[in-house]
């Protein structure tokens, strides 16, 4: 018989180690935590040999060494030339390019606030992040830069163009503010300072910014790492030459992205290579080259990388965990990784913006034991199921999953109404209805909140409703999710018209396409000539649209 689940979590955790786990006081209430944490974020930076290889992107191979020089000297004309102090925001709003992971540790290394600006916003969304955060400096790319112009303009914020040859007025180019060779001044940055603004699609039409400490996302770090270690113990893997790599394939300004594959590969000190965009076959060419070991996506990827006609024609013998989250797998693709890889392990992570990203996990012979299942925790979290007066339910009771744990973030970004609505006494709510087994292991299976999950971002409805309805043909309209076998849902809008009014599906997407991005633009559109299903208290029926419009 082998080691069970709490065996292996009490031999990682013992006391005087990495990860042993005490109680402290963190936002006002008692938690769990990593006795053993650092105070900031710049610990991470900073263990890793110099000479080893951290980025490598389109045929550029950046060192650890060099990494933090830039990053270094970033952060000095932050300071230097743009008067950023402690606690000011500094937005980044780019793709997947190395400048972004610099942008972020010299940014969190002097005490500043890193902002995650959405690369698919509009224009209007982007002014509205750069208004609601305050932010002091831009650091973009040329198509989020330019988006940007006007707002920066009218703000006063200033900007700094990433891989553009010739900036427009008013932006500096990257080149000649990152001077290499310039030190990195000293800050005191504490575990409770800020440290990162997530924006989440907004529940009544507006994003919201999701307020990481440092210790937060150190908390965070920290769990995947001790989960990791419990499960080397448990279900270790085949004996390998192949070092530790990460490929890069979901957005740095999503939490996933940032904390555990990002940071977690500059603590670890793991090799990072960042596609310019998802193509899977492209992925398999790289994964043979680079000798992937980690393959950390949403669902939709990792189908399409099992099933690509081109598959078998690459070695995929290094990857040893393909999975990760966003969105629940469907048992079938559970048990197609699981057969399709030499030594991979499937995988799948529950966690949110708010938890950054850390929450329960599954793996390997405990995912193809129960592939409907996102796992289980270990120690800094816990999890309750809590019914409709949020009060704890048995084992096996349906309800609202509520997390507790150091890790989450302290609020939203000048929005104490929506910061008291989500975290009350220490848990969050997440909006999502599930139940635990008896072994801990959790179940989602539903949503509290009118959300779409398209291929791993989330669609608040009510955000995209708002768009639609400053349509002036527009009567009534409601938003809903769809299944779709790739991106696990769609969305979709049915439609009222208002009397004597004409819209066509392709005006109102174009309508919406101008206001919101491009993920949340509805795929599939249905005019009524009747009234939309509501009950007797006037509440929009989705259940129902949903199941009509439900494609067979």
């Amino acid at each position: 018989m082998g080691i069970t689940f709490d065996e292996a979590v009490a031999q990682v955790t013992v006391a005087g180690g990495q990860f042993e786990v005490g109680d402290a006081v963190v936002n006002g209430a008692h938690q769990r935590v990593f006795v053993n944490a650092p105070s900031n974020l710049g610990f991470f930076f900073q263990l890793a040999r110099p000479e080893a290889t951290f980025l490598v992107y389109e045929g550029e191979t950046y060192t650890f060494g060099q990494v933090r020089e830039s990053f270094a000297a970033l952060g000095a004309a932050l300071i230097d030339r743009y008067g950023v102090q402690k606690g000011d925001r500094v937005a980044i709003a780019m793709r997947n390019f190395p400048e972004w992971i610099v942008a972020f540790a010299a940014i969190t290394s002097i005490g500043a606030v890193s902002v995650s600006m959405n690369s698919w916003w509009t224009g209007d969304e982007m002014d509205f992040a750069l208004r609601d955060s305050g932010a002091k400096v831009l650091i973009a790319d040329q198509p989020r830069l330019e988006r940007s112009l006007a707002s920066c303009a009218q703000l006063g914020t200033r900007m700094i163009a990433v891989r553009m040859d010739s900036p427009p007025p008013g932006a500096d180019a990257w080149s000649d503010v990152v001077v290499p060779g310039t030190p990195l001044p000293v800050v005191d940055v504490r575990s409770d300072d800020d440290a990162t603004i997530l924006y989440t699609s907004g529940t009544t039409g507006r994003p919201k910014g999701a307020v990481s400490t440092h210790g937060a996302v150190i908390q965070a770090l920290m769990a995947f790492s001790c989960r990791a270690a419990v499960e080397r113990i448990r279900q270790p893997s085949e004996p390998t030459t192949h070092p530790t790599a990460f490929i890069l394939i979901v957005p740095l300004f999503h939490v996933t992205g940032c904390v555990p594959v990002m940071l977690g590969c500059f603590a670890g000190g793991v090799k990072l290579v960042i596609m310019f965009k998802w193509d899977v076959d492209k992925a398999l060419e790289i994964i043979e080259r680079e000798q992937i070991t980690n393959f950390v996506g949403v669902p939709t990827q990792s189908w399409d990388l099992v099933q690509s006609p081109r598959f078998a024609e690459f070695d995929t013998s290094s990857l040893r965990d393909i999975g990760g989250g966003g969105a629940p797998a469907p048992p079938a693709l559970v048990a197609k990784v699981a057969d399709s890889f030499a030594s991979g392990k499937p995988t799948i992570g529950y966690g949110m913006t708010e938890t950054n990203a850390y929450g329960p996990g599954n793996r390997g012979h405990d995912y193809t034991e129960k592939p409907t299942s996102s796992g289980r925790v270990v120690p800094i979290m816990e999890i309750q199921i809590r019914d409709g007066n949020d009060e704890p339910m048995p084992v096996g009771g349906h309800g609202e999953i509520w997390f507790k744990g150091p890790n989450l973030i302290r609020g939203y970004w000048n929005r104490p109404d929506a910061t008291a609505e989500s975290l009350v006494d220490g848990w969050l709510r997440s909006g999502d209805l599930g139940r635990l087994d008896e072994e801990g292991f959790i179940y989602v299976e539903d949503r509290v909140k009118d959300m779409i999950l398209r291929a791993g971002e989330n669609v608040y409805c009510a955000e995209v409703e708002a768009a639609i309805y400053e349509h002036p043909s527009v009567h009534e309209a409601a938003v809903f999710g769809v299944p779709h076998e790739r991106l696990g849902e769609e969305v979709a809008v049915a439609v009222l018209l208002k009397e004597g009014s004409t819209l066509t599906a392709d005006e109102l997407r174009a309508h919406v396409a101008i206001r919101l991005a491009p993920f949340k633009v509805p795929t599939y559109v249905v005019f009524r000539d009747e009234a939309l299903p509501r009950n007797a208290s006037g509440k929009m029926l989705k259940r129902e649209l949903q199941r009509e419009h439900t494609r067979s």
